[in-house]
C-alpha cells in the first residue's frame, strides 16, 4: 500500500428535499436526492470517486499514478474531477463523435489531455488500452460502471439517504427510483438497501430505462443477458447495449420492476422539472421525473399511497444547455396534451395548450 496521503472523499454529501410539485403531481411523497449537486455534476463522482481513491490507496507508488478513462461523458468527467481533488492526472479518450461541448467541459474540469480518435467507444477504448495504458507503468484504467469498487461507492448514496431521512424523522423509503445505462447505479442502491435492515425489505426499486437503451428491461423479460444490436435514445448517457452482470443478478435477486418510457417522456421530464424545480437534468435523468407526471407512478407502482415516501436519485449529468432543452420541447411539445391542469403544480400551467408542435 502507498504512503500517500489522501484528502477527504472527492464527492459530498448531496441535499435530500421533499418536493411539493412533485409531491402533488405523483400522489405519494416525492423526495429528491439531488446528486446533481456532486463536484462532476452527477451522481458518477460517488463510484468513479471511490474507485479512484482505492486505486491510490492500494498501488505501489501512488506518486506515479495516471488515470486513464475512455469515457467522453459523465464518467470521464467525474474521473477528472475526482483526480483533481486527489491530485493525480487523467487522460481521456474519446471518439470522433463527441461534441466540443463535452471536450470543453472536461478541459474545463482540469484533465491532463484529451485524446479524440476511432468512430466509437469501442475504437477509442481500444487506442487507450493498446496505445496508452500498456505503455505507462503508473497507468490506470478506470471504467464507467463495471467495478466493485464503483458500485461501493454508489452505494453511499443510500446509507446517506438513510440517515437524511432518520434525521427529518422519517423511518424510511417505500420506494426508489433510477435510472439504468450499464447499471452501475442500480447496484450501488440496491447494495446500499441490502445494509439498510430496518426499512429495505419494504423498500421497491424502480429501474428506469429509455426506448431504445432498454438492455435490462430485455434482458429480465428473456431471463438472461442480453446485448441490444445498437442505441436509439436521445437519452445516451443511458447507453450501454448491454448492462453489467452483477446489476443483473441483483436485479433478479431483489425483484425489482424494470419500466421503458419513451425519448419524448424523458424529455418531458427535463422541461417539467424545470419548471418545478428551476433544475436542469438531461434526458437519462428526466426518465426519472417523467413518472411523477400524468398518473405514470401509480400505474407502475399502484400500491403506493399519499403516506408513502419515494426517493427519486436525481442523478444530473453534463449532456444538456437551455438550447437543447428548448428543443426537446419544440419536437417532443405534442405530449404536453397529457398534461392535466393542477394550480399546485406550476409545470401544468406553464404547458401550452395542446402541446408546441404537431407529433412527428
Amino acid at each position: 500500500m502507498g504512503s500517500v496521503a489522501l484528502p477527504s472523499n472527492p464527492w459530498i454529501e448531496t441535499p435530500l428535499v421533499e418536493s411539493s410539485a412533485l409531491s402533488k403531481s405523483a400522489g405519494c411523497r416525492v423526495f429528491l436526492k439531488l446528486e446533481n449537486l456532486q463536484p462532476s455534476g452527477s451522481f458518477k463522482s460517488r463510484g468513479i470517486g471511490a474507485l479512484l481513491k482505492h486505486s491510490l490507496l492500494n498501488h505501489h507508488n501512488p506518486d506515479i499514478v495516471h488515470f486513464y478513462c475512455s469515457s467522453g461523458g459523465n464518467a470521464g468527467l467525474a474521473c477528472v474531477t475526482a483526480a483533481r481533488t486527489l491530485k493525480r492526472p487523467v487522460t481521456v479518450v474519446v471518439p470522433l463523435i463527441i461534441k466540443p461541448l463535452m471536450i470543453a467541459k472536461l478541459k474545463n474540469a482540469g484533465v491532463y489531455e484529451v485524446i479524440q480518435v476511432g468512430a466509437n467507444w469501442k475504437e477509442a477504448d481500444s487506442h487507450l488500452q493498446e496505445n496508452l495504458l500498456q505503455k505507462d507503468e503508473g497507468g490506470v484504467y478506470v471504467p464507467p460502471f463495471d467495478h466493485p469498487e464503483i458500485w461501493e461507492g454508489h452505494s453511499t448514496l443510500v446509507s446517506e439517504t438513510a440517515r437524511q431521512l432518520n434525521d427529518q424523522g422519517e423511518e424510511g423509503a417505500d420506494a426508489m427510483i433510477c435510472s439504468v445505462g450499464g447499471g452501475g447505479l442500480l447496484c450501488g442502491v440496491l447494495l446500499g438497501l441490502e445494509r439498510q435492515h430496518k426499512w429495505t425489505k419494504d423498500c421497491k426499486v424502480l429501474a428506469l430505462e429509455t426506448e431504445g437503451a432498454e438492455s435490462l428491461n430485455r434482458s429480465l423479460q428473456q431471463g438472461e443477458l442480453i446485448t441490444l444490436p445498437g442505441i436509439t435514445t436521445i437519452a445516451t448517457s443511458l447507453g450501454a447495449t448491454r448492462v453489467a452482470q452483477k446489476a443483473f443478478d441483483l436485479a433478479r435477486k431483489h425483484g425489482i420492476k424494470s419500466a421503458v418510457l419513451s425519448d419524448a417522456e424523458a424529455a418531458m421530464g427535463c422541461w417539467r422539472f424545470a419548471d418545478d424545480e428551476r433544475i436542469l437534468v438531461e434526458p437519462a435523468c428526466g426518465v426519472n421525473l417523467a413518472v411523477c407526471y400524468d398518473g405514470r407512478l401509480k400505474m407502475l407502482l399502484p400500491e403506493l399511497t399519499p403516506q408513502s415516501k419515494v426517493v427519486i436519485v436525481v442523478c444530473g449529468g453534463s449532456n444538456i444547455t437551455l438550447q437543447t432543452l428548448m428543443a426537446y420541447r419544440d419536437e417532443y411539445g405534442w405530449i404536453e396534451r397529457e398534461t392535466t391542469s393542477d394550480a399546485e403544480v406550476p409545470s401544468t400551467l406553464s404547458a401550452p395548450p395542446n402541446g408546441v408542435t404537431e407529433k412527428k
